[in-house]
């Protein structure tokens, strides 16, 4: 189940991949991925997705009240932006190639490219967030997609 929509995905076997092993060279799908967002592995208790965020743009300020998140950058740049509330963002760090940001549940948080290149991560949700195989193909539809819920 999406937790931010509450639906189901199309086929509910896809769910929960949790009894079936992962075994990739992560640097390169990482590298090689050129989707905004698309999850990689789910289970009920994990997920695993990979981004590809573009020069100028982020992943846009947002919040997950029942999941936690880890970020690896593997490659480029970024402006870490997190607050308690909306209106309360009071930290900024930069981040780059080999950092990680671990984002408790309830956190608002952003991750902005800054850098000249496409800002390549890989991200880790504890429980799932996302149903199995949720892709944002570019940021215009990760937007589009909140903004109607």
């Amino acid at each position: 189940m999406d937790n931010n929509t509450g639906r189901l995905p199309d086929n509910q076997n896809d769910v929960n991949q949790g009894s079936i092993p992962y075994i990739t060279n992560l640097r390169q799908e990482v590298l090689d991925n050129t989707l905004f967002y698309t999850t990689r592995w789910t289970s009920k208790k994990i997920q695993f997705a990979l981004m590809s965020v573009p020069v100028d743009t982020e992943t846009g300020l947002d919040v997950h009240y029942t999941s936690d998140q880890f970020f690896y950058i593997e490659k480029g740049e970024a402006l870490i932006i997190m607050g308690s509330c909306y209106n309360c963002i009071n930290l900024q760090s930069y981040a780059s190639e080999g950092y990680s940001i671990i984002v408790p549940a309830g956190m608002w948080h952003n991750v902005v490219n800054i850098g000249n290149l496409d800002l390549k991560m890989y991200s880790i949700f504890a429980p799932a967030l996302h149903s199995y195989n949720t892709v944002f193909r570019t940021t215009q539809e990760w937007f589009d997609y909140y903004e109607n819920y």
